[in-house]
């Protein structure tokens, strides 16, 4: 199972990452003004969820960011950051409403626009993975692809629960608290870890697409507790862009959901959160 699993993983990855310029993401963002391009039955569930995140999150997720992450690369620490032309002139290649879809294909109808699943992809797959190791007859497990986790069955040595731990953005490798779950996903979002620094600020991974530009709020980690890990992770980065305040209040709203924001200030929670925290 183990090596099966594996393929199917690196199938995920060659089919959905932008980086590869051979996966059907780069076939449809290369095709950007010109054409339609066929999609199968997986790559339209997977579209579909995305317009259900774009909704639940009220736009805050939107898969057709990629020109404003090319223009805020932090991998390349900038000589200098991108000006308001340019940064207004990528937003105006940004927006879900204009993706186009039809039973069996799609379309970016615009030059320059382009289609990047960070943040929700990893989550999707790991959702995907598990029920493949639940179809193998397996009675419990954890899948864990890096801050996204997700857990099924009982827990290891007759404990009540598993135990997923928070990492402290603020002492990274350390956990601020951790969480006590079963049957239910955990995903993180910060940027304290992808980040560049230009004339002495700070400018993190994670774009708001209201604004093209970095958040830059305070907040240093969002992390959501949800029965899918696709929902915790669109509900995490959600809060993230959001802010603590209003980021926990779209967490609250979520049914089957619980989450935290931790910020330069402090951290704000859920009402339902310290059913999970252990500590």
């Amino acid at each position: 199972m183990g090596e099966s699993l594996l393929q199917w993983v690196a199938g995920f990855e060659a089919t959905y990452s932008r980086f590869l310029s051979t996966s059907l993401i780069s076939r449809i963002n290369d095709a950007a003004g010109k054409d339609w391009v066929a999609i199968d039955p997986e790559t339209e569930r997977l579209f579909a969820l995305c317009q259900e995140m774009h909704f639940l999150t009220r736009g805050v997720f939107d898969p057709t960011s990629l020109p404003l992450v090319r223009l805020w690369n932090w991998q390349d620490a900038p000589r200098g950051l991108p000006d308001d032309a340019a940064i207004q002139a990528a937003l105006a290649k940004v927006g879900w409403r204009k993706f186009q879809r039809d039973p069996g294909r799609v379309f970016l109808p615009e030059p320059g626009m382009g289609i990047d699943l960070g943040g929700m992809g990893k989550e999707y797959a790991v959702d995907q993975a598990l029920q493949r190791v639940q179809q193998t007859g397996a009675t419990s497990g954890l899948v864990d692809f890096g801050h996204d986790v997700r857990v099924f069955g009982p827990a290891p040595e007759g404990k009540p629960a598993w135990h997923i731990g928070l990492e402290d953005p603020r002492r990274p490798g350390t956990c601020w608290t951790g969480l006590a779950v079963n049957n239910l996903a955990v995903a993180s979002s910060g940027d304290y870890l992808r980040a560049f620094t230009h004339e002495g600020r700070r400018y993190g991974h994670i774009l708001d697409v209201r604004t093209g530009r970095p958040v830059a709020h305070g907040a240093l980690l969002a992390s959501a507790v949800a029965p899918s890990c696709t929902l915790a992770g669109m509900l995490s980065t959600a809060a993230f862009v959001l802010g603590p305040q209003e980021g926990v209040r779209l967490i609250d709203a979520t049914y089957g959901a619980a989450g935290s924001v931790v910020s330069e200030s402090g951290t704000v929670a859920s009402r339902r959160f310290g059913e999970f925290a252990t500590r």
